[in-house]
């Protein structure tokens, strides 16, 4: 199975800067994917730039089935969270919200992250999640995702904002193996054009074999996506 992870910036053409499904739908499907998640994804919504953007890409890549989880609503806008494209049928999801710290003492913006989570025919579970850029914000989101991972056939994948050697991580690490660890060298993935860090992930639960994973090259959103190669 090939698993990728993808930040769209609302399928924002990072050069262009403008919507661009054919953009997005190509660096997809030039990775070859069996499932996608996605960061940063708008819904239908009464602005005309809120559209179903994971239908879109289900459409344009052939991968028919989707599923959105909306994080927030945007005022007179729509809504926005992740998404998730699938080869393989998806048999039931969740939208689990990560809470808002009660004190935010953060100095970057807050807003309110989710996790989707998919159950695949043949017991595969996969956790889409986009982190926030505070650490209370970053602490509630390992405390809600490892709460929801399974420990076998188990995919996590997201932009989580923290660099890899970040102490927030070890929980997750504890639970999963990073598919970094097979890289042949140091591979970044923000931002597309020039990267100076990596910030997106996928975690496989200890039972999942890792034959290869890659940041490959692809400036189509503001990240690079993230792939790795997994036996079941």
């Amino acid at each position: 199975m090939k698993i990728m992870s993808f930040n769209t910036q609302h399928c924002l053409n990072f050069i262009e800067r403008k919507i661009d499904f054919n953009v997005m739908a190509k660096a997809i499907n030039d990775c070859g994917a069996d499932i996608v998640g996605l960061n940063e994804m708008r819904g239908d919504g009464p602005d005309g730039e809120y559209t179903d953007q994971v239908k879109a890409l289900s459409e344009l890549t052939g991968m028919q089935y989707y599923c959105f989880a909306p994080a927030i609503y945007v005022k007179n806008s729509g809504p926005y969270g992740n998404g998730f494209l699938s080869k393989i049928p998806i048999e039931s999801t969740e939208n689990i919200i990560i809470p808002d710290p009660t004190v935010k003492n953060g100095k970057m913006s807050y807003e309110t992250r989710c996790v989707l989570k998919a159950t695949l025919k043949g017991g595969v579970t996969v956790l889409v999640t986009h982190f926030g850029l505070n650490p209370d914000e970053q602490e509630n989101a390992v405390k809600t995702v490892t709460e929801a991972l399974t420990d076998v056939k188990c995919i996590l994948m997201g932009d989580f904002n923290l660099p890899p050697e970040s102490v927030l991580l070890h929980p997750i690490r504890g639970r999963m193996t990073d598919t970094a660890t097979v890289f042949e060298k140091e591979l970044l993935s923000f931002p597309s054009d020039e990267p100076t860090r990596k910030i997106d992930y996928i975690f496989v639960s200890g039972d999942l074999k890792i034959s290869n994973a890659n940041i490959p090259p692809i400036v189509a959103s503001d990240h690079r996506p993230h792939v790795a190669e997994i036996s079941i």
